[in-house]
């Protein structure tokens, strides 16, 4: 298929949930789910590169603990933000529930995901099998589909069960969508559920990325943030710190 950039089709297969389709274009390969709405971008000469703004603002949630070293992911997707974890936090041991069943096999194919001895995959629905994982410093939440946000990211209950799933000092790390006046999605839902003690990250992709920390005794250490991501930044390749700027509390 031509557009004004030339993309090719690597992989296509069709599951209960739709269509998975792989592509690439230049130096960058998609994963897309259903009429090319676009989850994953991975550049290819290295797959730990984030190259979404909100994958780095989920980084920056990742970077507000100090030394984790246990982190589950609720959605894989390509795994992008999962090797970047792996490849710059000390992490030892790191699990993944996806939904689907081809998208780790496709990630791991097409994507570059590294089949990495610390990294557990397990397929399902992470609502189901979020009580049967092990509690982890850091917890991401990033359950789209082509339709949107999956219906955990309202779920009052699976949420609360999300933030009791941290160890102490643990953080929290939820791609929510921002409404139009730039708040996340279900906002009113949020500072119920966590007492309006959370950190907001928005970003251009219309994201707002939330950092909840385990307990309310908890809190940022912007100082101490930011000079985890300026160490880190010559690794990385960028620096976080045009994100950082944009963390505030919680609105």
């Amino acid at each position: 298929m031509a557009t004004e950039r030339e993309e090719r089709l690597l992989a296509r297969v069709e599951d209960a949930f739709g269509v998975i389709s792989v592509y690439e274009v230049e130096d960058y390969r998609f994963l897309e789910f259903g009429d090319a709405i676009e989850q994953s971008c991975t550049f290819i000469a290295d797959p730990s590169w984030l190259e979404y703004d909100y994958t780095r603002a989920m980084l920056v949630g990742a970077l507000c603990h100090e030394q984790p070293e246990s982190a589950l992911f609720l959605g894989l997707g390509a795994g992008t933000l999962t090797q970047a974890c792996l490849k710059f936090l000390p992490l030892e041991d790191v699990e993944a529930i996806e939904l689907r069943a081809d998208v780790p096999r496709l990630a791991m194919e097409f994507m570059g995901l590294d089949d990495d001895p610390r990294l557990y995959v397990r397929v399902g629905d992470a609502l189901e099998l979020l009580p049967t994982s092990e509690k982890a410093d850091l917890l991401f939440v990033d359950l789209y589909t082509d339709h949107g946000p999956g219906v955990g990211h309202l779920a009052w209950g699976f949420l609360e069960n999300c933030q009791k799933q941290l160890n102490p000092g643990g953080w929290l790390v939820i791609n929510q969508w921002a409404g139009d006046d730039g708040r996340p999605l279900g906002a009113a839902l949020l500072r119920g559920l966590y007492h309006r003690h959370y950190w907001e990250l928005p970003v251009k992709e219309g994201n707002v990325i939330l950092l909840v920390p385990a307990d309310l005794e908890q809190t940022l250490d912007i100082d101490g943030l930011r000079a985890r991501a300026e160490a880190l930044a010559p690794r990385l390749g960028y620096s976080l710190e045009y994100l950082i700027k944009e963390v505030r509390p919680a609105t």
